[in-house]
C-alpha cells in the first residue's frame, strides 16, 4: 500500500503495514545487538552495537506509545493488559530463571527486579496504565523529559526497572503525542532520502565516539553518580542521547517501505521474537560466531520467531488466552 503525502480520513491503525514493517526491521536490531554484545571487545562490533542500542528500544517504545493512544482504564483494556503484558512478564521471568538453576544450580527469582530482557514487559506495562494521565496534561513531552533527566540524579531501586521505565518515558509520550500526519511526513520521498543520510552520519558517528562513551549510558539502568559523572554533565548527556534517538527513530521510520512487503506479517508478531530471542543469545554466547555470523543469525532467528509455526508454539506464553481467569463482562 503506497501512502500519499496527504492524509486522508482514514485512521492509520496498528494493521496499517507500515507498522509492521518498522516492527519486523526493529526486532532485526534487537536480536542482531543482543547477539553482538559479547564481542565488544572487536572495535566494530563495538561501535554496531552502540549505535544500534541509541534507538532500537526508543523506536519499539515510541511504536508502542502510539498505538497505545487509545488505552483506557475499561475492563476490555485491563483485560488485555493483563493477558498480554502481565501474565507473559510471569511466565518469561520463569522461563529465564531455569536456565541458571541448570547450568548453576541457582534459582534467583525476584518478580518486582525483571531479568534480562523482561524489563520491557514491565515498564511497557506501567508506561500504559499511565497513558489517560499523559493526554490530560498540556506539555506532556516537555514533562516527561524533565522526569527522564531527573531519574539520572537519584539511585532509583531496580524494583519495577524504575531507572529504564522513567529514562525512556519520553519515548512513550512522544508516541502518544503522534498523529497519522506526522507518519505521512515521513514518507515523503524527500524525507525517505534524509533518513538515509542520517543514519548514515549517526553510525558514522558512532564509529568515532563509541569508545569514549561509557556502553551503561546506552542502557538507560543506572544514575549519574554510578556513571561516575556530575548531575550537570550526566543531564547534559541524557538530553543528548534522548535526542539522538529521536532523530534516529525519525530517520528510521523515513527509510521504513510503506507497502505491504514479504515480512509485514511477521512485523505482527515480534513480540514472540522479542520474548524468545534470549535463548538464541543464551546458547550462541557459548560460541565464537564472529560478528558477520552473529548478524546472520541474528536476522534468520529474529525472522523464524515470527513465523505462524512459532507463534502456534508459543501462543499459550506470549499471547495466553485469559478468558477462563475473568469475570463475564457486564453488558451496559
Amino acid at each position: 500500500m503506497t501512502v500519499p503525502a496527504t492524509v486522508d480520513s482514514r485512521s492509520v491503525t496498528a494493521r496499517d503495514p507500515f507498522f509492521d514493517n518498522a516492527k519486523y526491521l526493529a526486532i532485526l536490531l534487537v536480536v542482531c545487538g543482543h547477539l553482538i554484545e559479547d564481542q565488544r571487545d572487536h572495535p566494530i562490533a563495538h561501535a554496531l552495537y552502540f549505535y544500534v542500542y541509541v534507538f532500537h528500544m526508543p523506536l519499539f517504545i515510541v511504536l508502542s506509545g502510539y498505538l497505545s493512544r487509545r488505552f483506557t482504564f475499561s475492563a476490555g483494556k485491563a483485560r488485555k493488559l493483563i493477558s498480554t503484558l502481565a501474565v507473559p512478564y510471569l511466565i518469561f521471568e520463569v522461563a529465564y530463571s531455569l536456565p541458571r538453576l541448570i547450568l548453576y544450580g541457582k534459582f534467583e527469582l525476584s518478580l518486582l527486579d525483571p531479568y534480562y530482557l523482561t524489563w520491557f514487559l514491565l515498564s511497557l506495562f506501567l508506561w500504559r496504565l499511565s497513558t489517560p494521565v499523559w493526554q490530560q496534561l498540556r506539555w506532556p513531552l516537555a514533562i516527561a523529559v524533565v522526569l527522564s533527566l531527573l531519574t539520572g540524579m537519584s539511585a532509583l531501586p531496580g524494583e519495577l526497572a524504575m531507572n529504564r521505565t522513567f529514562a525512556l518515558l519520553p519515548f512513550y509520550v512522544l508516541g502518544l503525542m503522534l498523529k497519522p500526519e506526522h507518519f505521512a511526513w515521513l514518507r515523503r520521498p524527500y524525507m525517505r532520502l534524509a533518513g538515509f543520510l542520517t543514519l548514515g552520519l549517526g553510525l558514522a558517528a558512532a564509529l568515532l565516539v563509541h569508545e569514549q562513551v561509557p556502553t551503561e549510558w546506552i542502557r538507560w539502568r543506572l544514575p549519574n553518580s554510578a556513571l561516575h559523572v556530575d548531575d550537570l554533565t550526566g543531564t547534559a548527556v541524557r538530553l543528548g542521547l534522548l535526542l539522538a534517538g529521536a532523530v534516529l527513530v525519525a530517520a528510521f521510520l523515513a527509510v521504513t517501505p510503506a507497502r505491504h512487503t514479504w515480512f509485514s506479517g511477521l512485523g505482527s508478531a515480534t513480540m514472540y521474537a522479542y520474548l524468545l530471542h534470549g535463548f538464541v543469545v543464551k546458547v550462541a554466547e557459548r560460541f565464537e560466531l564472529g560478528v558477520p555470523l552473529s548478524i546472520l543469525l541474528g536476522v534468520a532467528a529474529a525472522t523464524l520467531l515470527c513465523t505462524p509455526p512459532v507463534r502456534r508454539l508459543f501462543h499459550w506464553a506470549v499471547e495466553p488466552r485469559m478468558s477462563w481467569a475473568f469475570t463475564p463482562l457486564r453488558r451496559p
